[in-house]
């Protein structure tokens, strides 16, 4: 603390004249030698400066001042003046202490004084809390040894006065609580008390010493027994009704917090209040009974003395027992209650007031505890009858008592709680929550409304705007009329004005919180519509705010508008969040990720079964349900809700948590029984939307240590319900009839996939518990027997052990397969010579069982006949499987046609039919290429031949002709590896005098382009888009060969081959087309 305020010259001056004054009077002898009997006449000019500078006047300047900063500063002055005379120094130790105690300039200007003058002072004063505040710096030993000091005062010539000033410091020191904020005028002298009383280098042993006792005198070590001693021995000095109630009170807290209280009887937060309305009461007409520094005080101030005396009473003591126990306590009350028998009979409240209803309360309270203590047995019989007795005392002490209960009506709590909230004070957190949840608080007036608009941040609190929510339904059902009406709307907004500053975290609880009360209407649902009207104007605004340019950059904001709107209609919130997400272009982003920070929407419907997951609906799948499904009418908006739906299943992001950790807002489970299982196999619906939503919720992954989401989805109707459509796919060239599911062979690939996802996953569980899910296993078995025999081959991974590889008969003929895991098909459709056609069938199947089936193939490669007839017969079984073959299929077909070339065992002689000479190259690392080319056009000229051209609908020639496409580009690419770029690779000149590869590319190209060109002419018109623009790619990539390698022909070969070119591009049956090839070969 600076100096200047002890320097201050003018109240100082007031505060050294009066002790001038004072020591003038009483002279020859010195102030220090002051008795108890002469302060009333020596100590006037005392009392006189310091009540001056306390009121803010002197003669110097008219000034206001802090009073109780003063106060404080007197006391610390005088004390510290009592602890500097106590513990002399010599002048070097005085220097020192010059520079270390605020107050030395003060107190040297003062006389010597003594105790007496201090607790006179404090007395006269009424400075007892102040007194004790500074008393409690002193350490447990000096303490007790001041406090006798100050108790051997007050048995001096004791008067009611002094037994008063006695009664009101053991009841502040029951008061004091240890502060945090400590006041810095208490800090500097207990920082004065631990120099004087520690044996620090500052300060020598010996003065060190001086501040301990004569250690021939018995110094008291407890409180407890110091304060009932003395007021044993004055009890003969209580001569009023009202200081025996005091001191009985005193008695009884001080037993029950000290010996008797238990942690598990606190108070309730209404309780707290019914006990702090009733002390405010009384404090109104007899504050000076309590405090009489001040004639008047103010509602804080009386409200803030009210909790602390309720605390007192409701706590623990500061001060242990010690050397003293409950039942000498006991017995010194009753020796005091038997000696002030007659004076505790109170008949008349408005004589004796606060005193007297304290002390009924304190009687009610022990009787309680002590009743409780008999029933525990824990005490002997001589203790037991002693407190037994004592008990009786009590209980004919309080039927003697002949006062009214003190209850205060809800407006005095009301009041009360008002005050506490308003200014902060103590325990305002916990009655803030019995505010906002007692319906009967909310009077006819504005005070409580007024209290919670004022008040909006202390009630930024999940817990409390829950509460608030509660209060405000009751008062809405409660009270309907207009006038009301126009109050709970103004609630209803400073409740969501409350909820729209907390935390994303509370939020999030309070919506969950919502739902679970007042279900998916939320307050709408509950509340007059003359309450919650305009809430469509709202909705729309915030809407409308967050699907602005820039509402990515302002997410909290948006997340905060509408998490406003959803508190009041968690429902409409989400129908029009989902319409909104998937038929506005682009917004499924932002909306999803507002969603995903609000968590708390989740909700299940009553119709789940106890709210799982594993069964029925939430609420905002409902609302995608509702809103969404069955209305898309475009590819877009499809994958839009896709999106959408796939965002929503990731993991949530509330403050506080991870992106890992947060929860799913919509659940795998209940997207696939809500948009899979009722519409996969309905012809109303898009298989293929159904087929997407369900291959995302399988990539979704259950928590760690929990079964497969899916085993909770009916798995084996629904891999029933895929093998279904997957035999379907070989009826898509058929004319659709209300019999057939058309699937399309693009979907066919996700088809696939999904199945094989989903057994893998199936057959995991039910390799791990086979009783379990045998039954359902077999019922699955029995199922698809009416199915395609490659349909079953692919539940492979669902049968494990259960069941073998079951394939056509005459596929033995052409594999090695061994019994113990194959078994053997007899199909009518699978006759002698097409064992060929079902090993190619399992190639198309999966990578896997493409390696396999190269492994087990049987051909003689040293019998040409063999490999001819092979040969024959797999072209043959290439165009049976040709048009039902999706993309993945198709690249797993070349790939083993590519393999079989390279291995010898499938021969496609090549014959030179687009050329005129052969020019001398290397077509050695081509061969593939070309035999592939070749093998492809002579299968297209058995297809489009006219005893198998009636085989397909225009659509299925499309298919086909894409998948030639397919292959035609899977060779260009090779091509383009076997002859880099030379700003990849620098051509290297071998000996036989060729840089690259280059001329030999050219001819492939040129043959790759004619074989394409005579695809394109057999195909039936209008089926050709896919080769025509594969030809246009082969001529961009023989531009580019020609370019990178200049010296791969000559200006002559050019010349001769666009000629070539232009020969064959005008067998093209489309003028358009032949002249968009030629204006392309003229350029090159």
């Amino acid at each position: 603390m600076e100096l200047e305020p002890w320097m201050s010259c003018e109240k100082t001056a007031v505060l050294h004249g009066g002790f001038l004054l004072a020591e003038k009077q009483y002279r020859p002898k010195e102030l220090s030698a002051l008795k108890k009997c002469e302060w009333e006449s020596i100590g006037r000019p005392v009392l006189q400066a310091v009540q001056e500078i306390v009121s803010g006047k002197s003669n110097l300047n008219q000034m206001t001042v802090d009073a109780s900063l003063w106060e404080r500063k007197i006391i610390c002055i005088l004390w510290t003046k009592l602890l500097e005379i106590e513990h002399r120094k010599d002048e070097e130790e005085v220097d020192k202490s010059w520079r270390d105690d605020p107050s030395f300039s003060v107190q040297n200007i003062l006389p010597n004084i003594n105790h007496t003058i201090l607790y006179e002072l404090v007395k006269t004063m009424g400075y007892s809390r102040l007194f004790v505040e500074f008393l409690m710096s002193f350490p447990a030993g000096a303490l007790c040894a001041e406090l006798a000091r100050l108790v051997d005062h007050v048995l001096q010539e004791t008067s009611e006065a002094d037994v008063q000033f006695f009664l009101d410091i053991w009841w502040e020191l029951w008061k004091w609580r240890k502060s945090t904020d400590q006041d810095e005028l208490v800090q500097i002298f207990a920082a004065q008390v631990a120099r004087y009383a520690s044996g620090s280098s500052e300060i020598s042993s010996q003065a060190s010493k001086r501040f301990k006792l004569d250690p021939d005198v018995s110094v008291p070590s407890c409180v407890v027994s110091l304060l009932l001693d003395a007021l044993s021995k004055m009890k003969d000095c209580v001569s009023s009704s009202h200081l025996c109630c005091l001191a009985f009170s005193n008695c009884l807290d001080t037993v029950y917090t000290t010996f008797l209280f238990d942690s598990t009887h606190t108070l309730s937060t209404e309780a707290y209040l019914q006990c702090l309305s009733r002390v405010v009461q009384l404090r109104g007409p007899c504050q000076v009974e309590l405090d009489r520094s001040r004639a008047k005080e103010d509602q804080v101030e009386t409200i803030k003395e009210a909790q602390r005396e309720v605390v007192a009473a409701h706590s623990p003591s500061f001060f242990k027992p010690e050397g003293i126990t409950l039942i000498q306590s006991v017995k010194a009350l009753l020796e005091l209650f038997q000696t002030w028998r007659e004076l505790l009979k109170i008949s008349d409240a408005n004589v004796h007031g606060y005193a007297a209803h304290r002390l009924k309360g304190c009687l009610a309270h022990a009787m309680n505890v002590l009743e409780g203590l008999l029933k525990s047995e824990t005490l002997s019989k001589d203790e037991s009858q002693l407190v037994r007795e004592f008990t009786q005392a009590l209980t004919a002490l309080l039927e003697g008592i002949s006062l009214p209960d003190l209850n205060c009506d809800s407006a005095a709590v009301v009041k009360v709680a008002t005050t506490i909230i308003d200014k902060r004070l103590e325990k305002f957190g916990e009655v803030s929550h019995v505010f906002a949840s007692k319906v009967s608080w909310v009077s006819d007036g504005n005070d409580w409304i007024g209290c919670l608009e004022r008040n909006q941040d202390v009630f930024r609190d999940n817990d409390l705007v829950l509460k608030l929510v509660s209060t405000l339904i009751a008062k809405c059902l409660s009270d309907t009329g207009a006038k009301e009406a126009v109050r709970w709307m103004k609630l209803k907004g400073i409740i969501l004005d409350i909820f729209t500053e907390l935390p994303l975290l509370h939020k999030n609880t309070v919506l969950a919180g919502l739902l679970s009360t007042c279900g998916g209407k939320g307050l709408c649902g509950v509340l007059p519509e003359t309450v919650t009207g305009g809430f469509g104007e709202e909705l729309n605004l915030a809407f409308n705010c967050i699907t602005q340019s820039q509402a990515q950059q302002k997410l909290d904001g948006a997340v905060s508008a509408i998490a406003r709107v959803a508190l009041q209609n968690p429902e409409a919130v989400l129908r029009r969040a989902c319409h909104l997400a998937v038929f506005n272009l682009g917004a499924h982003k932002l909306l999803a990720q507002i969603l995903k920070h609000l968590p708390g929407l989740i909700h299940w419907e009553a119709s789940s079964l106890e709210g799982s997951s594993s069964s029925g609906c939430s609420l905002l799948c409902s609302c995608l349900k509702g809103t969404v499904w069955g209305k898309l009418s475009s590819a877009r908006e499809e994958n839009q809700f896709l999106e959408f739906l796939v965002s929503l299943m990731g993991p949530s992001q509330a403050a506080g948590d991870s992106l890992e950790s947060g929860p799913q807002l919509l659940q795998p489970t209940e997207v696939t029984r809500a948009f899979v299982l009722p519409h996969v196999m309905d012809s109303a619906c898009s298989v293929e939307l159904c087929l997407r939503i369900l291959q995302t919720s399988l990539q979704q992954k259950a928590p760690e240590g929990s079964d497969p989401w899916v085993m909770t989805c009916s798995p084996f109707p629904l891999l029933f319900s895929l093998c279904q459509l997957l035999d379907s796919c070989s009826q898509c060239w058929q004319e659709p009839t209300d019999n057939i599911l058309a699937v399309s062979l693009e979907t066919k690939d996700l088809l696939t996939d999904i199945l094989a996802g989903l057994g893998e996953v199936v057959g995991r569980e039910v390799s791990a518990d086979p009783n379990t899910w045998s039954r359902a296993l077999f019922w699955l078995y029995n199922k698809v027997e009416a199915l395609d025999w490659t349909v079953r081959f692919r539940l492979k991974g669902v049968w494990g052990n259960h069941f073998k590889n079951e394939v056509p008969l005459s596929m033995f003929t052409v594999c090695d397969l061994p019994e113990d895991d194959w078994a053997a098909l007899a199909l009518p459709t699978y006759g002698p010579g097409t064992g060929l056609l079902a090993w190619m069938e399992c190639c198309c199947l999966s990578a896997d069982t493409q390696e396999l089936m190269l492994d087990i193939l049987v051909v003689n490669v040293s019998n040409a006949e063999e490999v001819n007839m092979f040969s024959k017969g797999f072209m043959v079984a290439l165009i049976q499987i040709l048009p039902w073959c999706t993309a993945a299929e198709w690249r797993r077909l070349v790939v083993v046609a590519e393999q079989l070339l390279q291995r010898g065992i499938l021969h496609v002689p090549y014959s030179l039919e687009y050329i005129e000479f052969m020019p001398l190259l290397n077509l050695r690392p081509f061969t593939c290429d070309l035999q592939l080319s070749m093998l492809l056009l002579r299968a297209f000229q058995l297809l489009c031949s006219s005893s198998c051209s009636h085989w397909l609908p225009q659509m299925g020639w499309l298919h086909v002709g894409r998948l030639y496409a397919s292959a035609v580009r899977g060779i260009v690419e090779s091509l383009k590896g076997k002859v880099p770029s030379p700003a990849s690779s620098p051509p290297k000149v071998p000996a036989s005098g060729y840089a690259d590869r280059s001329q030999e590319a050219v001819f492939v190209l040129l043959q790759l382009f004619c074989h394409l060109l005579h695809v394109l002419v057999m195909m039936p018109a209008d089926t050709y888009e896919s080769l025509y623009l594969a030809s246009l790619e082969i001529l961009a990539q023989y531009e580019a060969v020609l370019r990178d390698h200049p010296t791969s022909a000559s200006s002559l070969d050019r010349s001769n081959s666009k000629h070539f070119l232009n020969s064959i591009a005008q067998n093209l049956p489309s003028e358009e087309l032949r002249c968009t090839v030629q204006q392309k070969i003229s350029m090159l």
